[in-house]
Protein backbone atom coordinates (compact mmCIF):
# COMPACT_ATOMS: atom_id res chain seq x y z
CA UNK A 1 0.00 0.00 0.00
CA UNK A 2 2.78 2.44 0.88
CA UNK A 3 4.63 1.62 -2.55
CA UNK A 4 1.00 2.54 -4.35
CA UNK A 5 0.93 6.14 -2.57
CA UNK A 6 4.43 6.76 -3.48
CA UNK A 7 4.18 6.25 -7.30
CA UNK A 8 1.06 8.15 -6.96
CA UNK A 9 2.76 10.89 -5.29
CA UNK A 10 5.19 10.55 -7.85
CA UNK A 11 2.82 10.80 -10.45
CA UNK A 12 1.16 13.67 -9.04
CA UNK A 13 4.77 15.68 -8.59
CA UNK A 14 5.54 14.83 -11.99
CA UNK A 15 2.13 15.63 -13.93
CA UNK A 16 2.28 19.26 -11.96
CA UNK A 17 5.65 19.11 -12.74
CA UNK A 18 4.61 19.56 -16.62
CA UNK A 19 1.87 21.95 -15.82
CA UNK A 20 4.43 24.57 -16.56
CA UNK A 21 5.30 23.67 -19.90
CA UNK A 22 1.52 23.70 -21.21
CA UNK A 23 1.19 26.67 -23.40
CA UNK A 24 -2.88 27.84 -24.55
CA UNK A 25 -3.99 30.36 -26.61
CA UNK A 26 -7.17 32.98 -26.90
CA UNK A 27 -10.30 31.76 -27.92
CA UNK A 28 -11.94 34.39 -30.18
CA UNK A 29 -15.23 34.12 -31.49
CA UNK A 30 -16.16 35.93 -34.93
CA UNK A 31 -19.79 35.89 -35.85
CA UNK A 32 -20.23 34.67 -39.36
CA UNK A 33 -23.65 36.15 -39.97
CA UNK A 34 -23.17 39.77 -41.02
CA UNK A 35 -26.30 41.23 -39.35
CA UNK A 36 -24.48 40.07 -35.48
CA UNK A 37 -20.93 41.43 -37.01
CA UNK A 38 -19.52 39.12 -39.15
CA UNK A 39 -17.82 39.74 -42.75
CA UNK A 40 -20.55 41.39 -44.46
CA UNK A 41 -18.95 39.22 -47.59
CA UNK A 42 -21.15 36.25 -45.73
CA UNK A 43 -24.87 38.15 -46.34
CA UNK A 44 -24.71 36.84 -50.28
CA UNK A 45 -23.70 32.99 -49.50
CA UNK A 46 -25.90 33.07 -46.41
CA UNK A 47 -28.83 34.45 -48.47
CA UNK A 48 -28.26 32.12 -51.11
CA UNK A 49 -27.96 29.03 -48.55
CA UNK A 50 -31.14 29.93 -46.73
CA UNK A 51 -33.37 30.22 -50.29
CA UNK A 52 -32.05 26.72 -51.12
CA UNK A 53 -33.03 25.45 -47.93
CA UNK A 54 -36.75 27.39 -48.22
CA UNK A 55 -39.49 24.59 -48.76
CA UNK A 56 -42.24 26.97 -48.43
CA UNK A 57 -42.86 29.44 -51.36
CA UNK A 58 -45.85 31.74 -51.31
CA UNK A 59 -48.62 30.90 -53.63
CA UNK A 60 -50.04 34.15 -54.04
CA UNK A 61 -46.52 35.85 -54.49
CA UNK A 62 -45.23 37.06 -58.21
CA UNK A 63 -42.88 35.65 -60.06
CA UNK A 64 -39.63 38.21 -60.32
CA UNK A 65 -38.93 36.78 -63.81
CA UNK A 66 -38.75 38.99 -66.86
CA UNK A 67 -40.40 36.64 -69.44
CA UNK A 68 -43.55 36.76 -66.78
CA UNK A 69 -44.72 39.82 -67.89
CA UNK A 70 -47.53 41.08 -69.95
CA UNK A 71 -45.83 42.33 -73.07
CA UNK A 72 -49.79 44.11 -73.93
CA UNK A 73 -49.05 45.69 -70.67
CA UNK A 74 -45.78 47.09 -71.13
CA UNK A 75 -46.66 48.29 -74.62
CA UNK A 76 -50.16 50.29 -72.77
CA UNK A 77 -47.19 51.96 -69.82
CA UNK A 78 -44.78 52.50 -72.24
CA UNK A 79 -47.32 54.76 -74.67
CA UNK A 80 -48.62 56.27 -71.60
CA UNK A 81 -45.18 57.75 -70.73
CA UNK A 82 -44.23 58.38 -74.29
CA UNK A 83 -47.98 60.34 -74.32
CA UNK A 84 -47.25 62.32 -70.99
CA UNK A 85 -43.83 63.35 -71.96
CA UNK A 86 -44.96 64.72 -75.40
CA UNK A 87 -47.81 66.53 -73.12
CA UNK A 88 -45.46 68.15 -71.05
CA UNK A 89 -43.22 69.23 -73.49
CA UNK A 90 -45.91 70.71 -75.03
CA UNK A 91 -47.41 72.94 -72.23
CA UNK A 92 -43.52 74.08 -71.30
CA UNK A 93 -43.19 74.85 -74.98
CA UNK A 94 -46.41 76.86 -73.84
CA UNK A 95 -45.55 78.62 -71.28
CA UNK A 96 -41.97 79.49 -71.31
CA UNK A 97 -41.84 80.01 -75.46
CA UNK A 98 -39.52 78.41 -78.01
CA UNK A 99 -36.55 80.08 -76.29
CA UNK A 100 -36.60 77.84 -72.91
CA UNK A 101 -37.02 79.49 -69.45
CA UNK A 102 -36.34 82.80 -69.40
CA UNK A 103 -35.83 84.63 -65.93
CA UNK A 104 -38.96 85.88 -64.59
CA UNK A 105 -41.66 84.38 -62.09
CA UNK A 106 -44.58 82.05 -63.48
CA UNK A 107 -47.84 80.27 -62.05
CA UNK A 108 -48.61 76.74 -63.02
CA UNK A 109 -51.96 75.68 -61.30
CA UNK A 110 -51.09 75.29 -57.75
CA UNK A 111 -47.09 76.18 -58.29
CA UNK A 112 -45.65 79.18 -58.44
CA UNK A 113 -42.47 78.77 -60.29
CA UNK A 114 -39.44 81.39 -59.83
CA UNK A 115 -36.55 81.37 -62.47
CA UNK A 116 -33.54 83.44 -61.68
CA UNK A 117 -29.75 83.60 -62.91
CA UNK A 118 -26.98 82.83 -60.98
CA UNK A 119 -23.47 82.62 -61.21
CA UNK A 120 -23.11 78.67 -61.59
CA UNK A 121 -26.22 78.43 -63.80
CA UNK A 122 -30.23 79.21 -63.90
CA UNK A 123 -31.84 79.02 -60.83
CA UNK A 124 -35.31 77.03 -60.41
CA UNK A 125 -37.77 77.25 -57.23
CA UNK A 126 -40.64 75.65 -57.48
CA UNK A 127 -43.35 76.38 -54.30
CA UNK A 128 -46.21 74.33 -54.13
CA UNK A 129 -48.95 76.70 -52.89
CA UNK A 130 -51.41 73.93 -51.37
CA UNK A 131 -48.36 72.39 -49.57
CA UNK A 132 -45.64 74.82 -49.27
CA UNK A 133 -43.22 72.43 -50.36
CA UNK A 134 -40.57 73.78 -51.93
CA UNK A 135 -38.27 72.43 -54.45
CA UNK A 136 -34.49 74.46 -56.08
CA UNK A 137 -33.08 73.03 -59.47
CA UNK A 138 -29.80 74.77 -60.72
CA UNK A 139 -29.07 74.16 -64.32
CA UNK A 140 -25.85 74.59 -64.89
CA UNK A 141 -24.29 77.04 -67.91
CA UNK A 142 -22.14 74.95 -70.94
Amino acid sequence: MKNVISTLVAFLLLFFANLSNVQAQDLVYTPKNPAFGGNPYNYSWMQSSAQAQDKLKDPNAESGSLYSRDPMEDFKNSLNRQILNELSRKLISNQFGEDGVTPGSYTLGDYQIDVTEGPGGINIDIVDMTSGNRTSVTIPYY
